[in-house]
């Protein structure tokens, strides 16, 4: 080819490639001019839709607030786009369709990878969905993605305020209810708080832009777009985190064990509690909270708690704010509490917050779920002794909604299996219904009620007849009067009472009754002057009323004749304030006050004695008759609170609380658990209130990014005025009771180590605890020095205890959890010799809980087969198979002695020889 022709050739070809070119790069990336000054987002993308022929997506509702401000001259628009959305958290992606796409989404593809859809390559097919919801965002529902990258300009634009408060409730989006717990927090400035046991929340932010993120334990984790301009509220929904594999992941106050103030608090959740196996396959949260650290029982079979060296009476257990009196079912085999009905428990063992008061040795709050105001629902579950049903649903959508459950046995059966021919004359049932009703009166004004009942029978050997009931009610009012500051009035009533008739021979034939009335009225207010600022006070009243025993005949034919111990009455009052101070970043205090009063009222007559001698019958000098309403005896005191944490690292810090506690009631008991026959004395002039002090200290550490949390506990506690009984002390039906009981002081410490793991297939806690509780009696006023006045392990002295809790999910429908628990024998007092006085045989015991019964150790196994996950389905349900006592090891519940033809023998009893296997249908709707 010619030299001219070669070259005119490589010209035309250079100009059609540019040519080419041009129109490519005119296609994918066009050349926009325009002049933009505050101009709205909607006009710029008009402008540039007009210019390019190109189709913009984006949310009106993410761009609403965007205003544009640049100037173009035949540049780019990739470049152009660039500098519009630079400043914002915007970001585009321009497709060869002539498409663009403008989100808040960090990554944005045009196009799914040629190999997305290998399943060899890509991995497994729940893999593939996840990655098309990462790759096409428009597939998620709307409502998430527009409440999530919506901004919400909160308060009035014209205010010069430095910082504001934002305000609200959280709230679950399937029902309605309120979400305790959730966290919501800024990551700079870093500024975290979390929601109430009303959902409510309250955080301090600087004005201007900020993306809130919120985090709850089983919810999908949520963020909102908030523009700060003044004070405001902003409410959020929530939704729940189903789990397709892998893990059940609890991200919400993940590093609280850390960052927390609160010490010697163990907070657990109704999930949680359902994967812990118990006795006869009922979901049981007294079973699980014995679990914990510092937390024992005297015994198998047994619902009393003792608390850091604490005997049961010492602590105070709430459902929705009402004291319940007995918290168990069927000679203690079963809470009385129904696990459907409830949202979560806490246990407050040490710092125990400056609002409660009148127990010495923790505080048990079990708070129940609402009901769901958005759809109707119910839930139950069929077992071997039980059966329950749950139903919830809304009265009027979105603002009042109900909750009502209950829970009824069929254990007759069980006892006609015995051998005994005593056992198969027996019978034994119980129930108990929950109602609650929540009302949304307007935005700054809630009521809630609940209502709570339970009765117990029970028949041994068809002689003696066992009655005994709860009835709790309460009512509350939240009030907001603005942001900062909300109020809530509670109203309780609680009733405890049991009667046992004996009508084996109508000549004996006779009732035991008793009964206790205790109404309360509280108010509490809760106040968030700034972000480093949270100011609790408030005030309360309680009036006890109780019947201490009656015995009355049974049958016109008794000879029983009537014994009425004297009714009591008091009023116990009590004012607080508490501030939680938050001096640093790493550094927090929190100081509080609680001031109690209690006054013993009439009418009552009181016996009086010779002073400095034993209290004994010979020994009384009067009696004093006080009309009603006159005081008989006054008490008060302060009641101080502190607590204190200092980070060491963003995952380790230590903690300190000291905190004095007081107790104006006593329980008399002839054993050493709670059962059904325990009554309850007010403080008078001859028994004087309860008073104890603890200090604790703890170090808490993270590992694994925040997934098992570490901590170690120890403490030192003494007490003092406590009840303590003489040899042969008569408890029943005693007239002067102060002649029978000898003030005792007491002292325990211990150390508690705990590491859970809360992620992961495999999940759950281990702990292991040393505490020693020691008791002394060196009252004048007893006629009896026991132990020669020197300190003896009390009767729940246990020092060594280790528990694992263990949860292993191996798929969706299939997990297993396995329980292993030992602690060391309780203290027993035991016959050592016999001797004569005169010709009579006597028996010589051994110092008060010298020994110990042997040390007791228990392995508990269960699986959990749910069905289906289908979401269209008339009912949900599963099948929960556990063996409780799965090695069938004979624990001892106790030593007794019998005398048998001038011999003392001795025998062990045991609750539970034998593995007992369960199996109980769960069902959901």
């Amino acid at each position: 080819m010619a030299p001219f022709y070669r070259n005119l050739f490589l010209l035309v070809l250079f100009f059609s490639s540019a040519i080419v070119a041009g129109f490519a790069q005119q296609a994918t990336d066009p050349l926009v001019t325009g002049n933009y000054s505050n101009a709205a987002f909607s006009h710029f993308v008009k402008d540039l839709e007009a210019q390019t022929k190109f189709t913009f997506y984006y949310d009106v509702a993410v761009t609403d607030s965007v205003t544009i401000d640049i100037q173009a001259t035949a540049q780019p628009l990739s470049q152009v786009l660039t500098q519009a959305l630079q400043g914002t958290e915007l970001r585009f992606a321009i497709s060869d369709q002539k498409q663009v796409f403008i989100t808040s989404e960090k990554q944005i593809l045009t196009s799914l990878p040629d190999n997305f859809f290998n399943n060899g390559s890509r991995g497994t097919e729940t893999d593939n969905t996840q990655l098309a919801e990462l790759y096409l965002p428009q597939l998620n529902k709307k409502k998430k993605t527009g409440s999530e990258i919506k901004l919400y300009e909160i308060g009035n634009a014209g205010s010069n305020q430095a910082k504001a408060n934002l305000a609200g409730t959280i709230r679950d989006s399937n029902t309605g209810e309120p979400i305790i717990g959730a966290y919501v927090y800024i990551e700079s400035p870093t500024i975290g708080t979390a929601s109430d046991q009303y959902g409510y929340y309250s955080i301090t932010l600087p004005v201007g832009r900020h993306e809130l993120k919120i985090r709850g334990v089983g919810l999908k984790n949520s963020k909102r777009q908030v523009l700060l301009h003044s004070d405001g509220k902003l409410d959020i929904e929530m939704e729940e985190d189903v789990r397709s594999l892998k893990e059940v992941l609890v991200e919400a106050e993940k590093d609280k064990n850390v960052s927390g103030l609160q010490m010697g608090m163990e907070r657990l959740d109704i999930r949680t509690i359902k994967q812990v196996p118990t006795a006869f396959g009922e979901t049981d949260i007294l079973r699980v909270v014995l679990t914990l650290p510092g937390v024992k029982s005297v015994g198998e079979g047994s619902t009393g708690m003792n608390v850091r060296g604490g005997s049961t009476d010492q602590n105070l257990i709430l459902l929705n704010d009402a004291v319940i009196y007995n918290p168990s079912h069927l000679f203690g085999f079963f809470s009385a509490f129904n696990p459907d009905v409830l949202k979560s428990v806490e246990l407050y063992k040490s710092a125990v917050p400056a609002r409660y008061g009148g127990r010495l040795s923790s505080v048990l709050e079990v708070t129940t779920r609402e009901g769901n105001k958005k759809q109707f629902s119910g839930a139950g579950g069929i077992g071997l002794l039980t059966s329950r049903l749950t139903l919830e649903g809304p009265i009027i959508k979105d603002k009042t909604s109900f909750l009502l459950g209950g829970r009824t046995t069929y254990s007759d059966w069980v006892l006609k299996q015995l051998p005994n021919k005593s056992f198969k004359n027996s019978e034994a049932s119980f129930y108990d219904i929950n109602a609650h009703i929540s009302h949304e009166i307007d935005s700054k004004n809630s009521v809630y009620f609940t209502g709570y009942l339970s009765k117990d029978r029970f028949k041994l050997d068809a002689d003696t007849l066992y009655r005994f009931k709860n009835q709790n009610a309460s009512i509350k009012w939240k009030h907001n009067f603005h942001n900062k500051l909300y109020s809530v009035v509670t109203g309780t009533h609680s009733h405890y009472s049991y009667d046992i008739s004996n009508e084996g021979n109508a000549v004996n034939a006779s009732t035991l009754a008793f009964g206790i009335n205790q109404s309360n009225l509280q108010v509490d207010l809760n106040y968030f002057p700034n972000e480093k600022h949270t100011v609790d006070f408030g005030a309360s009243s309680i009036f006890y009323q109780s019947s201490p025993g009656s015995l009355t005949p049974h049958s016109p034919e008794s000879l029983i004749k009537t014994d009425i111990v004297q009714k009591e009455k008091a009023v116990e009052s009590a004012v607080y304030i508490s501030d939680r101070y938050d001096i640093s970043p790493r550094l927090s205090l929190s100081v509080g006050l609680r001031y109690s009063m209690f006054n013993a009222l009439g009418p009552r007559d009181v016996f009086t004695y010779a002073p400095g001698i034993p209290k004994t019958e010979s020994s009384m000098t009067d009696t004093i008759s006080y009309s009603s309403g006159k005081a008989i005896a006054t008490y008060h005191g302060p009641e101080f609170r502190l607590s204190a944490r200092y980070n060491l690292t963003d995952n380790s810090s230590v903690k300190l609380s000291y905190n004095r506690l007081r107790q104006y009631v006593h329980m008399l008991s002839n054993t050493a658990s709670m059962s059904p026959t325990d009554t309850w004395k007010l403080s008078d002039g001859n028994i004087k209130p309860q008073v104890g002090d603890q200090v604790a200290i703890g170090y808490y550490r993270n590992f694994r990014a925040n997934t098992i949390e570490f901590s170690a506990e120890t403490y030192y506690k003494w007490m003092q005025d406590f009840l303590d009984y003489r040899s042969g002390a008569s408890i029943i039906m005693n007239h002067h009771i102060e002649t029978d009981v000898a003030n005792a002081e007491g002292k325990a410490y211990g150390l508690e180590l705990m590491v859970k793991k809360a992620t992961g297939k495999l999940n759950g806690w281990m702990s292991y605890t040393y505490s020693r509780t020691l008791v002394r009696v060196n009252d004048p006023s007893t006629s009896e020095i026991i132990n020669r006045g020197e300190y003896y392990p009390g009767n729940y002295d246990k020092p060594h205890d280790f528990t694992l809790i263990s949860n292993y999910r191996f798929s969706q429908r299939f997990s297993t959890s396995l329980n292993f628990t030992y602690s060391t024998g309780r203290p027993i007092t035991l016959p050592i010799a016999k001797y004569y006085d005169g010709t009579t045989q006597r028996i010589l015991y051994s110092d008060r809980n010298q020994y110990r019964i042997p040390d007791y150790y228990r392995v508990d196994f269960a699986m959990n087969i749910e069905g289906n996950h289908k979401m269209k389905k008339l009912a949900h349900s599963s099948w929960t198979v556990a063996v409780y006592n799965l090695t069938g090891r004979k624990n001892p519940y106790s030593i007794y002695f019998k005398s048998d033809k001038n011999t003392i023998r001795g025998y062990k009893m045991s609750i539970f020889g034998q593995p007992i296997p369960t199996v109980t249908y769960n069902f959901k709707f």
